[in-house]
């Protein structure tokens, strides 16, 4: 185990291994990128330092990335999604990990820069941490660094907003913007999880309840299209015209925040965005209404003034705490406002994340081999690397698709008719 490592206990390492040989059976398509990673040794000589929740899944990808040469520094990105385990089953394969459950807000910071303080040359971040981090803070630890990957809708909106000002200082690849990614992801995996973690969290039924899903991205529709198959009666809330009228049309009631905020037993926020769900909503919601949030970070409700509404607070379940109103209704909060499917769940299913970490690794080797090329920009994953990684999760599905002939191909690409 590395002596450096900042973890809670190397004991638990043998039940974090089993965790990770489980998700390792069913993740094909990065099985695959590790068999060519350990032939070409593509970040041989090379450190990477990776911000991501911290769980089984993850931790495959970081051996993966291992197995491509890299000296692999890694820590949480979120307090509550970290698991001890697993932590300790990575410092015991030789990386070096800065994470454990829970830390207080001065130790996640720490963890991160002693994840960065290593000099990394490439990054793998998500919800952009250790961008920000870099770019605030500690710009003395920037002159290494050839590029990275950024995971999330939120850590692309922060990217972004340092290129829009021309402050950022080397190219990061937005992961998730590829069609892999949003679609299936997104899409299927939270729509999978959140429902997962809000599940085993309440042990309610879904069934002929009313949810709210605020924010109709890749993410809310997942999230609205599960509720529906549980049983659920679903009202979707937008900013976006075009997304409301989707939803509509893909069958969902359509209104307000404070409109939906009368009639929700449970309110899913999915926007990347700060106090969506406010007082205001909160004053107009039932008794027994359950809050819960998908996003990256814990400010999508809000939570002061949710205390500031509130005579009482106290956790009656794990993950669960309740805020008595003072006309007497009781609110709960899940899992303190943080993203549930994996502040209080294990996150996407191992399938799916098999995808999303296949494009990881692959985008990680493209903007190492051409960082000085793109420069310091924003860019989304070429179009090849998603088709690989659809190719290869169609292969070990053993479904066979259709090609274009010859004939078809000149027809596609000639504009006369013939």
């Amino acid at each position: 185990m590395s002596s450096q490592s900042i973890i809670k206990d190397k004991n638990l390492a043998p039940s974090g291994h089993l965790k990770i040989d489980w998700v390792k059976e069913h993740m094909p398509v990065l099985n695959r990128i590790r068999e060519e990673f350990e032939e070409t040794k593509p970040f041989q000589g090379l450190k990477v330092a990776i911000s991501l929740h911290l769980e089984a899944k993850t931790a495959y990808l970081a051996k993966v990335v291992q197995a491509g040469g890299a000296d692999v520094y890694i820590t949480g990105s979120n307090p509550l999604s970290t698991q001890d385990d697993v932590c300790a089953a990575l410092a015991e394969s030789g990386i070096t990990v800065f994470s454990k459950y829970n830390p207080s807000p001065e130790e996640y910071k720490d963890h991160l820069i002693k994840t960065l303080e290593v000099k990394p040359d490439l990054i793998i971040d998500d919800g952009g941490d250790l961008v920000t981090v870099l770019h605030s803070e500690r710009k003395d630890l920037l002159e290494n660094i050839r590029g990275g990957c950024e995971e999330t809708t939120t850590g692309v909106i922060r990217n972004k907003a340092l290129e829009k000002t021309g402050e950022l200082s080397f190219p990061m690849v937005s992961v998730n913007d590829a069609y892999c990614k949003h679609l299936f992801d997104n899409r299927y995996g939270t729509g999978q999880s959140v429902w997962d973690g809000i599940n085993r969290t309440t042990n309610l039924i879904v069934a002929g309840k009313t949810v709210v899903v605020i924010g109709y991205g890749w993410c809310g529709r997942g999230v609205a299209l599960r509720a529906k198959g549980l049983g659920a009666k679903v009202i979707v809330t937008e900013i976006d015209g075009i997304k409301a009228i989707e939803a509509y049309m893909d069958g969902f009631e359509v209104m307000s925040l404070n409109e939906a905020a009368k009639f929700g037993d449970y309110f899913v926020t999915v926007t990347g965005n700060r106090d969506v769900i406010r007082g205001e909503h909160i004053e107009n919601m039932k008794d027994g209404a359950i809050l819960s949030n998908a996003g990256h970070f814990d400010i999508e409700i809000n939570k002061p003034e949710l205390e500031e509404l509130s005579t009482s607070k106290r956790t009656v379940r794990k993950d669960i705490e309740e805020f008595v109103m003072k006309d007497g209704r009781k609110i709960y909060l899940l899992a303190e406002g943080r993203l549930v499917n994996l502040a209080a769940g294990d996150g996407h299913p191992a399938e799916i994340m098999d995808m999303t970490f296949a494009l990881q690794a692959i985008s990680l080797k493209y903007v190492n081999d051409h960082y000085k090329e793109i420069g310091n920009r924003v860019v989304g994953v070429p179009y090849e690397l998603d088709e690989k990684v659809a190719k290869l999760k169609l292969e070990a599905l053993d479904i066979e698709i259709d090609t274009l002939t010859e004939e078809q191909i000149k027809y596609l690409e000639s504009w006369k008719e013939e």
